[in-house]
């Protein structure tokens, strides 16, 4: 029994001396625990750092907003101020629907009731209320939804619209665009820009990426700004601490060479070819010899730049980044060689039809000629037979040496990306016998516009431009424009005089290729000309259609200012003869021309157009009839709250301004494209364009109230 004691207190002495030992590993383990974080507290205390991070920056950053402010891209106008590509930002609607998307004043930022939001963003976006609650209830679970096409590319004014409503849950990403207001309008010149996406300032930028909006993409984007400041925990600007802001610096402005009436009459006379003879491509350029300055050029196919219509088969800018065998057009240079080079002998006979040169026989376009004839109508009668000669009168040395001073197979560095220099064949004596006539030569068309300008300068050559001027953001001018010589003069004053009045010839009904583009009253001088089309499997394509037609035209004829060149190739519906197609286009363009010309020094056919804004109705009709400009009301009020973004425009044009935010449609017809662009951009519309000329027809019928971002189907008809 005692012994049985004894153990028991054994037991209980050994069971004590486990608890104490246990707890004092215990106390160890937390006086160890409690000293690494009293020792990680000293470290974080003294250091400030965790993992080689400040934590005094880290904290700081979290307070701190670094904000990219956007530079404006310059805007590019016509040579009259006509703003043809300007700045521009869209948006893009979306609705969070996830439920734990709550803000730190713990109010919702999701949509909280569908069915007042769909019913309140259906008199905005140009979609249905049942639609809208249909994207809002999703079949699957999902953070945030948007609404299609109807929800995207929405302006300014429809952002606003919405933000008035003060939505939970209706948010906004911006997109910086770029609005090309006259459509397809000097596409593949003026360019497009798009946005591209920067990961160094997680931004959006807008980025040339054809024509002028690329050549002087730098010059046109400016400079971001930044703003760096600090905030509260509820995101306010924290009062007391120093803010960094550096302005952001707008992009510069481009004004083009480019007139836009003549442009806009230019793209209309295409279109109604390309419409009714659908040829392969097309080009057309209107120059100022005297100076270089492109007036007016487009191309075909080309493309919408506001739509993006037409543009994944037309991105090649034929004027530059194509090169083509021009054909007779080049014999303009062989006769002015030959002339210059005392080789022109126009009362010397030779025989027509045919030549042999090295073992190959080269035809006239009318393979049995014209007899024996004298040089003087191998010009006009388009005779290769007769420039084979002349060729070989000058000697390929010679006639090396004036394609060397025209400048063939060089590029004219004419501000547009991608242009290519062409290519010469001269090493046999059969290379060099065609080139007089334009074949076994690839130029582009402005290498021939440079060509051309020599007619009109005594032989100088000048350098096609499309810039007339480049100013800042302030409107002050940095760089005007400046004539180019290119090289020296080519010939003389008396050879240019010869080759003016064999183009003249050209128009005699007689002996001429040219009769089809005669034009009563006026005086011009001009060229034809056939040119064959390489084919992929050597040798040249057959058939009636298979060539590349062309006509160069200049007026004066004596004194020539302007130069008109068309080219086409390869009607596919070439229902009519060639020269009839293009003289469709190169008359009536032509004539524009002249007139143009005849006004170009009245100063009174464009004002500058005044701030209306504010002012009442009768008084800005006043102001504006004042200035010869027709003023259009849209709305029923009788203030001004917006008006038509033009900086100039020509007296007798009309002047759209608005009054209220309810507008309803007019009556259309007989509009022109600048009253239909004037309309679309105050009313919130987006404009679908069926041919060129006036409204004949409209979708939405006069009257009816028209809702921001609907799309109105126009039908136009010259």
């Amino acid at each position: 029994m005692k012994q049985s004691i004894n153990n028991l207190r054994s037991q209980k002495s050994k069971a004590h001396g486990y608890r104490f030992t246990v707890g004092r590993c215990l106390q160890v383990a937390a006086a160890l625990v409690f000293l690494v974080f009293v020792g990680r507290f000293l470290y974080l205390g003294i250091s400030q750092t965790v993992n080689g991070r400040n934590l005094s920056q880290r904290t700081e950053q979290l307070y701190k907003r670094n904000q990219v402010l956007k530079a404006s891209r310059g805007t590019i106008y016509d040579r009259n101020g006509l703003a043809v590509a300007q700045d521009s930002h869209l948006y893009t609607v979306y609705a969070i629907l996830d439920k734990t998307s709550i803000n730190y004043k713990n109010k919702p930022e999701y949509v909280v009731n569908k069915s007042k939001t769909a019913d309140k963003l259906a008199t905005v976006l140009p979609i249905s209320a049942s639609k809208i609650l249909q994207y809002l209830n999703p079949s699957h679970s999902a953070f945030q939804v948007q609404f299609g096409a109807a929800g995207s590319g929405l302006t300014k004014r429809q952002r606003d619209q919405i933000v008035k409503m003060k939505l939970p849950g209706i948010k906004f990403f911006e997109t910086p665009a770029r609005l090309y207001p006259n459509g397809n309008f000097a596409s593949h010149i003026v360019g497009y820009a798009e946005p591209e996406y920067d990961k160094k300032t997680n931004t959006e930028n807008l980025v040339g990426t054809m024509g002028l909006e690329a050549w002087y993409n730098d010059l046109l984007s400016g400079k971001d700004g930044t703003q760096i400041s600090s905030v509260d925990a509820a995101n306010y600007q924290a009062p007391n601490h120093a803010q960094s802001y550096r302005a952001p610096k707008n992009g510069n402005d481009l004004y083009l060479t480019i007139d836009s009436q003549l442009q806009d009459y230019l793209e209309n006379r295409l279109s109604d070819v390309q419409q009714t003879y659908n040829p392969v491509s097309m080009t057309a350029v209107v120059e100022d010899m005297k100076t270089g300055k492109i007036l007016a050029a487009s191309q075909r196919p080309t493309f919408n730049p506001q739509t993006k219509k037409g543009m994944d088969k037309s991105y090649r800018n034929i004027l530059v980044q194509d090169t083509f065998e021009p054909g007779s057009v080049f014999k303009v240079l062989t006769l002015s060689a030959a002339v210059d080079s005392g080789n022109y002998h126009p009362n010397q006979y030779y025989n027509s039809g045919s030549v042999s040169v090295g073992g190959s026989v080269i035809h006239d376009w009318q393979s049995s000629g014209w007899g024996s004839i004298p040089f003087s109508q191998a010009f006009p009668r388009s005779s290769n037979t007769g420039f084979v000669h002349l060729e070989q009168q000058m000697g390929a040395k010679t006639w090396h040496k004036y394609l060397k001073k025209f400048r063939i197979n060089q590029k004219t560095g004419v501000t547009l990306p991608g242009e290519q220099s062409g290519l010469l064949a001269f090493k046999s004596p059969v290379d060099q016998a065609v080139t007089s006539f334009g074949q076994g030569v690839n130029v582009n068309v402005m290498q021939m516009m440079q060509a051309f300008s020599s007619l009109a300068n005594e032989g100088q050559m000048v350098k096609p431009q499309f810039v007339e001027k480049e100013t800042d953001a302030s409107g002050k001018t940095i760089k005007s424009y400046q004539v180019q010589d290119v090289g020296d003069p080519v010939y003389s004053k008396q050879t240019a005089q010869v080759v003016l009045k064999n183009m003249k010839r050209v128009l005699n009904k007689r002996i001429g290729t040219g009769a089809t583009y005669r034009m009563d009253h006026q005086s011009i001088a001009i060229k034809t000309g056939t040119a064959q089309i390489a084919n992929p499997h050597g040798g040249y394509l057959k058939g009636d259609n298979n060539y590349i037609f062309s006509v160069v035209g200049v007026t004066p004829a004596k004194k020539p200012r302007y130069c008109v060149y068309i080219t086409m190739k390869q009607p596919r519906r070439m229902v009519k003869p060639a020269e009839t197609i293009l003289a469709s286009i190169f008359k009536p363009v032509m004539n524009r021309t002249i007139l143009m010309s005849k006004n170009e020094h009245d100063t009174t056919k464009l004002v500058t157009v005044p701030n209306l804004t504010k002012m009442s109705f009768q008084s800005a009709k006043q102001k504006a009839s004042q200035l010869g400009l027709k003023l259009v009301k849209l709305g029923r009020g009788n203030k001004i709250t917006a008006q038509a973004e033009n900086k100039k425009m020509q007296v007798g044009n009309k002047l759209f301004v608005r009054t209220t935010k309810k507008i309803t449609c007019p009556e259309m017809h007989g509009w022109t494209l600048n009253d239909l662009q004037q309309f679309a951009t105050l009313a919130d519309i987006k404009l679908d364009l069926k041919g060129s000329g006036v409204v004949q027809k409209q979708s939405i019928k006069p009257g009816a109230t028209i809702k921001p971002g609907t799309k109105l189907k126009i039908e136009l008809k010259e």
